[in-house]
């Protein structure tokens, strides 16, 4: 089992750069299929980006060419570079954990962006 904890959401201005932090506590970290979602107010939580314990990519098509998903399997964390934000992106920020049957979630971290 692992435990998240995210880190590095805030306020930014259009056009600006985020860097979000997921840190997991447990064991065999690196065998888990980690994402960061999304979800605004009033809205479903969505995807917004995906990395597999092979480092394999995925991302929404929202995003694509603006964010950057990565993972330091020695730290036990995954990034999510978010770069030209817009006001769009304005959201809380989870981040997850899958492998087999196992789902984990972290608590969140607030990105809004707005000048």
């Amino acid at each position: 089992q692992v435990q998240l904890v995210e880190s590095g959401g805030g306020l930014v201005q259009p056009g600006g750069s985020l860097r979000l932090s997921c840190a997991a506590s447990g064991s065999a970290f690196s065998r888990y299929h980690m994402g960061w979602y999304r979800q605004a107010p009033g809205k479903q939580r969505e995807l917004v980006a995906t990395i597999s314990a092979a480092g394999i990519t995925n991302y929404a098509d929202s995003v694509k060419g603006r964010f950057t998903i990565s993972r330091d399997n020695s730290k036990n964390t995954v990034y999510l570079q978010m770069n030209s934000l817009k006001p769009e992106d304005t959201a809380v920020y989870y981040c997850n954990a899958q492998r087999l049957t196992y789902d984990s979630w972290g608590q969140g971290t607030q990105v809004t962006v707005s000048s």
